[in-house]
Order: structure tokens, then C-alpha cells, then sequence
């Protein structure tokens, strides 16, 4: 196993070639839901619709897995730069037992109330009701997996090797790519299992990445292979790991419930509107899923060089960072407004109301991207730093705002585009909001080491 000592070295070609892997597990991520949106658009919108409802709680579990992903990661990037990799290990066997505990009660309980969860949508087709429950039944029953593996992830991550868990997500990917055409519609001795035959198949393919990662651990050895899920945990550790994770995690918690309300309001639209909202933001996270990959580098880099005291290495590190995202940004704004009805009609090739309105809502969301990756970017660096306050509030407000917003701009002659806008304008104003309060917060950096060259 390979890590990087990510303080030493010249900044730009350090964190790229640290992001460049993390980047990739994000897009392998992103191509998870993208490939069951592709194959279940060629089944019905309707089977888009009940999937992209049932995985808002797949979305809702990434708060939950956040806690252990940044509280164990920050801590162990600044340990491993201190060069205390007893103290990064304590924290990385606590870490995964909290992960574990969390993931295996919220696999409860969304088994249990699988039925009330998506009645509170209030979907108006009972065959879309159906679809969206059993989806979620399957999804439930293994998503203990989806929990572990971007803990796993993140451990390597902090430590400098973001190549294996590349390797282990494109696997994952690659398995989930043959399933999924062969479950949903049925092929050799395979029955045709539908909106259930995708659910099955992400389900395996996560299974399959977590085998992977215990068996680097036992076979190969990584910075986890000593942990043991059975000690006693440690108090004081769990609850350090929980004052960084827990800020970010209700962050993304709050923008779940928030993206729910905002579902809800959709459904009121008909089941044309929510599946254009599905397949558009699995495709508008070709932007953030890059920038979120971008930022796991950025919280890293920092960690590891704020924990080896080199703060000039941080500043540098943050800047360049940042010019990178904003490329990425720009890019994807020309990408979403000038390229909406080719990479619409991928997913819903016969249903033209549905191209129609999503052409609409890429070309929206497309105006916000380049602000969405300078606000992830950043909440990286502050993630790095140890203060996770400051992205989550701006985050929680300016996400908040959508539903007033949604709710008034859908009333007025915009229609269904108001709730677009009310999804970009935020988008806009995080990215502005962030940008500033961290130019204010890296001033008051303690600057002892800025004397340090920037090797």
C-alpha cells in the first residue's frame, strides 16, 4: 500500500495526483445511479419516478455515513501528518464501529416503515407507489454496504492513497453495470425483475467493493487492517469523531429533508416532473460529484499539512484548489446549457414532454455550477481545518430557502421552471456566501509557520 506524505512537495502536482482517484470513485459513484437510471428509463418514466423517490433515503444515509467519513478522516489525515499513526488508528477503529452501529439501525428502521416513508410523498400512481417500496425494501436490506464503503474510502484517502479505493469502487461499478441490464429485464436463467432487479444489483455491487476492502485490509495491509470492531470503544474518540462529522452530516441530512419537501411539491406536478428532477440531477453531479472528489483532496492536503503545522502549504493548497474547481465549474455550465437535449434524451429517448422539461432544468441548473464547485471546494478546505461549522450553517440557511422560494416562483407564470430556479439561485448564493466567509476565517490562520518555504 502506497500513501502520500502530502506535505512535502510541489502543491499542484501533490493534490492533483491525490484528487485524480478520488475524483474518479466520485464519478464511479455518480455512475452508479446513472446506470440504473438508464436502464429503468428504458423500462418507464414511471420506474425513473418510484426510483428517484426511494433514493432520496440512500441520499438521507449520506449524512448518517458522513459523521464517521470526515470525523474519522480529518482526524487521521492530521495525525498521519504529525506522523502519530497510533492516535490515527484509534480513531479509525472507533470510527468504524460507530459507522457500523448507525448503519445497522437505520437499515431498521427503513425496512420496517418502508410503507409510511414513501406515502409521505403522496404520489398520486399507486403502480409508482409500489415500485418505489420495493425498491426500498431491497435497498434497505443491504445498504449496511453503502455505509462502509466510503468510510473505508475515506481512511485510504487521508492517509495519501486514494488509488485503491478506485480500484475497489470501479469494480463495484463494473459488476453493477453487467447486472443491471440482465435483473431488470431478465436474460438466460435470470427472471425479469424490474425496478427490484436494479435495487438487487446496487445492493451486490456494494457488497462486492466492502470484500474488497476487508480483503486489502487483511491480505495486503492498510492503515485499518488492525481494527477490531469488537473492543470497547473509546468515549472521548467517538465523541471527537462526532463534534467534526456531525456538522457536515446534518448538513447533508437537512438538504435531504429539504430535497424531500421539494419532491413533494413536484409530485403535485405529476410523475413527469419528479422523474425530470431525478434524471437531472444524476446528471448535473457530473459537477459536484467531481467537486465533492476534488474536495475529499482538498480536506486531506489540509488535514495532513495543518497537522505538520505547514500553513503556508494550506493557503497554497486552497488556492490552487480552487482555480482548478472553477474550471471544472465553467466547463460544466457550457456542457448542461448547450448540450441539455442530447444528454437528456439518453435517459427518456420516447417520452418528449419529459426531454422538454428537462431541457429546461439543465439549462437552469447549468447557470449555478461553477458557484456549487467553489462552495464544495471550500467546505473541503474548512473540513480539513477541523471547523466544519461555517459550510454547514451556510448550507442548512441557503438550502432552507428553496421551499418558500419553490413554493411561490411554481405559482407564478414559471410553472414547474420556478422550482428550478429556486434550486440554482441557492446554489449561487452558497457558493458566494462560503467563498467569503472562508477569505474572512484563513486570516486569522495561525500564520507561525508562514515563513516555511513551499517545497
Amino acid at each position: 500500500m502506497v500513501n502520500m506524505n502530502l506535505t512535502k512537495g510541489k502543491i499542484g502536482p501533490t493534490l492533483v495526483k491525490l484528487a485524480l482517484p478520488i475524483m474518479g470513485t466520485s464519478f464511479i459513484q455518480m455512475a452508479y445511479n446513472l446506470t440504473d437510471i438508464v436502464w429503468l428509463g428504458r423500462l418507464s418514466t414511471e420506474a425513473v419516478a418510484a426510483a428517484g423517490t426511494a433514493g432520496y433515503f440512500v441520499w438521507f444515509a449520506s449524512s448518517l455515513f458522513m459523521i464517521c467519513q470526515i470525523g474519522v478522516g480529518v482526524n487521521v489525515a492530521q495525525a498521519y501528518g504529525k506522523g502519530d499513526l497510533e492516535t490515527a488508528k484509534q480513531y479509525i477503529n472507533n470510527g468504524l464501529q460507530l459507522n457500523l452501529a448507525i448503519a445497522i439501525i437505520y437499515s431498521f428502521l427503513l425496512f420496517i416503515f418502508r410503507h409510511e416513508i414513501i406515502g409521505f410523498f403522496n404520489l398520486q400512481d399507486p403502480e409508482v407507489v409500489q415500485m418505489a417500496v420495493d425498491y426500498l425494501k431491497i435497498i434497505a436490506l443491504g445498504i449496511t454496504f453503502h455505509f462502509l464503503n466510503p468510510v473505508f474510502s475515506a481512511i485510504l484517502n487521508s492517509s495519501g492513497n486514494s488509488i485503491t479505493p478506485f480500484k475497489a469502487n470501479t469494480i463495484g461499478l463494473v459488476a453493477n453495470i453487467v447486472m443491471d441490464p440482465i435483473l431488470i429485464f431478465g436474460l438466460g436463467p435470470f427472471p425479469a425483475l424490474g425496478i427490484k432487479g436494479a435495487a438487487l444489483a446496487t445492493v451486490i455491487a456494494q457488497f462486492l467493493v466492502t470484500m474488497i476492502f476487508l480483503v486489502i485490509g487483511k491480505k495486503l495491509g492498510t492503515i485499518y487492517s488492525h481494527a477490531k470492531l469488537f473492543q470497547k470503544p473509546n468515549v472521548q474518540i467517538i465523541k471527537n469523531i462526532v463534534k467534526l462529522g456531525l456538522p457536515p452530516g446534518m448538513q447533508i441530512g437537512i438538504h435531504a429533508s429539504i430535497a424531500m419537501i421539494i419532491n413533494k411539491i413536484l409530485a403535485g406536478f405529476g410523475p413527469v416532473a419528479v422523474a425530470v428532477q431525478s434524471i437531472g440531477s444524476q446528471i448535473e453531479s457530473i459537477s459536484w460529484m467531481t467537486a465533492d472528489g476534488f474536495s475529499a483532496a482538498i480536506s486531506a492536503f489540509v488535514g495532513q499539512n495543518y497537522g505538520a503545522e505547514k500553513v503556508a502549504r494550506v493557503q497554497e493548497g486552497y488556492n490552487k484548489g480552487i482555480l482548478i474547481l472553477g474550471s471544472i465549474g465553467i466547463s460544466t455550465t457550457l456542457l448542461l446549457v448547450f448540450g441539455a437535449e442530447f444528454l437528456f434524451s439518453i435517459f427518456v429517448p420516447d417520452d418528449p414532454i419529459a426531454i422538454k422539461e428537462g431541457i429546461s432544468y439543465l439549462r437552469i441548473l447549468g447557470l449555478s455550477q461553477f458557484f456549487m464547485t467553489i462552495e464544495i471546494g471550500t467546505t473541503g478546505a474548512f473540513n480539513g481545518l477541523g471547523n466544519t461549522l461555517p459550510p454547514t450553517i451556510n448550507g442548512v440557511v441557503l438550502n432552507a430557502l428553496r421551499i418558500p422560494a419553490a413554493l411561490s416562483l411554481s405559482s407564478t407564470a414559471l410553472g414547474l421552471s420556478g422550482v428550478w430556479w429556486s434550486i440554482s439561485l441557492s446554489s449561487i448564493l452558497k457558493g458566494i456566501v462560503i467563498f467569503i466567509l472562508f477569505a474572512r476565517y484563513r486570516k486569522g490562520i495561525d500564520l507561525k509557520n508562514q515563513n516555511n518555504s513551499i517545497s
